[in-house]
């Protein structure tokens, strides 16, 4: 791998700056939590920074290229027994900026629901719901029929329901003549 040259950064740049809460969000979703989910984003952006020769050609889709390499790592990461973390008696200095999660109950709910669902089933909600993706995508993304993303999304959303997170009546919908 050759040396990229500053001129060729500039894209480069210019994407992260626009995409990065963005990544991190979507990070966060799939890991259930913040602080993984930035560890994820950053895992993508290197790979997209490693193969940015390639990403910033016209045709290049840099975002669905980090996506995807951030999907791989969390499901990577479930496969994994230990992550690492070596446990401390005296925890570092936590003062920072707030996690985007951190502003309302809601979302602290969720995450609470996210982090027990398995890693396929949370995978599977945040491209439906947070990506907006079909069926159809979601599973080519994944790699798994159909049928698959149908079945992971019903057993996720019904985790949910049974969570508590929502109800099955949902809200009112607006009656088409």
């Amino acid at each position: 791998m050759g040396l990229i040259r500053r001129g060729e950064l500039a894209g480069y740049e210019e994407f992260v700056a626009d995409r990065y809460l963005g990544i991190v969000r979507f990070g966060a979703l799939l890991a259930g939590d913040g602080l993984l989910g930035e560890d994820l984003a950053q895992e993508g952006l290197i790979a997209a920074y490693r193969s940015w020769h390639r990403l910033s050609r016209p045709d290049g889709q840099p975002e669905a290229y980090v996506r995807r390499v951030m999907i791989n790592a969390a499901m990577r990461a479930r496969r994994r027994r230990w992550r690492g973390e070596v446990p401390t008696a005296d925890l570092p200095d936590t003062a920072g900026p707030p996690d985007f999660a951190d502003g309302s109950e809601l979302s602290v709910q969720v995450f609470a629901v996210l982090r027990q669902l398995p890693v396929d089933q949370r995978v599977v909600l945040v491209l439906r719901f947070w990506a907006d993706a079909s069926e159809a995508e979601a599973a080519q993304i994944l790699g798994i029929a159909v049928g698959t993303v149908k079945s992971r999304t019903h057993r996720a959303l019904a985790a949910l329901r049974a969570g508590g997170l929502f109800t099955e009546a949902g809200p009112a919908r607006k009656e088409t003549p």
